[in-house]
């Protein structure tokens, strides 16, 4: 983990709407991965997009039963 690769990312829990922050890892470079809502701890689908140059492209999250 390299520390300034890490941003703060403000989001909303798909299911109980509760806003928290993801801390987003840029030097992983895109993927799909799983948080649970610290509220309702529900699991919400990740897709972290990370352009070539290493810069935050887009977060998408959805419900488990998704398709992103």
């Amino acid at each position: 983990m390299h520390e300034e690769q890490l941003d703060r990312y403000p989001v909303h829990c798909p299911y109980c709407d509760t806003p928290f922050e993801l801390l987003v890892d840029r030097s992983e470079g895109s993927q799909e991965t799983w948080e649970d809502c610290p509220r309702c701890c529900a699991p919400i689908q990740l897709r972290i997009e990370v352009s070539v140059d290493g810069e935050l492209e887009s977060v998408t999250l959805g419900r488990d039963d998704d398709v992103l």
